[in-house]
C-alpha cells in the first residue's frame, strides 16, 4: 500500500504543477503565461512569490515520494533504480529554489540569478537522464514514447535558452512562456506515465504470482 501512495505522488506532482501554472499566474493581473517563464512567478519582488514557494515545496515532497515510490519498484531493473535515484536528487535539488531565485525583469543580475540559471541547467539534465534510463526499464513501446519525449523536451528546452538573453535584457519574449511549458509539460507527462505503469505492473504481479 506505501508503495502504491508513492508511486500515486507522481500523477498527484504533476497535476499539482500544472495547476500551479493556472492559479498562481491568475493570481498576477500583468503576469502573461505565453510571454513569460514559470521562474517569473516565483521572481525577486513578484507578488506570486509567497504563494508559489508554498505550493512548490507541496510539489517537491511529491517528487521526493514518488522517486521513493520508483526506486522500491526497481527490484531487479537496474535502469529502473537509476530512475529512481535521480527523481530524488531531482527532488532534493528542488529543495534549493527558493534559496536561488531570479529577479524581475530590467533588475541587476546578482548571484542568485547565477544560481538560477545553475540549478535550471541541473534539472534540465536530470530530467533527460531519468527520461534516457526510463527508456531502458522497459518495453519498446515505453521506450520509443521516452525518446520522443527527450527530442520534445529538447528542442523547446533549446528555444527557451535562446530567449534567456531577451529575457535577461528586458527585452519582448512573445513565446517564451509556450516554449518552456512546452518543454517542462512533457517531462509532467512522462512522469504520470511513469506511474501508471509501475501501478499497473505492481498490480499485475499477484495475480502472475498466484
Amino acid at each position: 500500500m506505501a508503495q502504491k501512495i508513492f508511486l500515486v505522488c507522481g500523477i498527484l506532482s504533476s497535476l499539482l504543477y500544472v495547476a500551479m501554472n493556472v492559479f498562481v499566474a491568475m493570481q498576477w493581473q500583468d503576469y502573461s503565461s505565453a510571454s513569460q517563464t514559470v521562474s517569473e512567478l516565483s521572481a525577486i519582488g513578484a507578488p506570486t512569490r509567497p504563494l508559489w514557494l508554498l505550493l512548490a515545496t507541496a510539489y517537491t515532497l511529491l517528487v521526493l515520494g514518488f522517486g521513493l515510490g520508483v526506486w522500491v519498484s526497481a527490484s531487479g531493473n537496474r535502469p529502473l533504480r537509476v530512475v529512481g535515484a535521480l527523481i530524488l536528487a531531482f527532488g532534493v535539488i528542488g529543495l534549493a529554489w527558493p534559496f536561488a531565485p531570479m529577479h524581475l525583469r530590467g533588475a541587476e543580475f546578482t548571484l542568485t540569478d547565477a544560481m538560477h540559471i545553475v540549478l535550471s541547467i541541473v534539472t534540465v539534465l536530470l530530467m533527460l537522464l531519468a527520461i534516457g534510463f526510463g527508456a531502458a526499464a522497459f518495453g519498446r513501446l515505453f521506450r520509443f514514447y521516452s525518446i520522443a519525449t527527450i527530442l520534445v523536451l529538447l528542442v523547446f528546452g533549446t528555444l527557451v535558452g535562446l530567449d534567456g538573453p531577451r529575457v535577461a535584457a528586458n527585452l519582448p519574449t512573445p513565446w517564451v512562456g509556450v516554449t518552456e511549458r512546452i518543454s517542462i509539460g512533457v517531462f509532467l507527462l512522462w512522469v504520470v506515465v511513469l506511474a501508471v505503469v509501475l501501478l499497473r505492473a505492481e498490480r499485475a504481479t499477484p495475480q502472475e504470482s498466484a
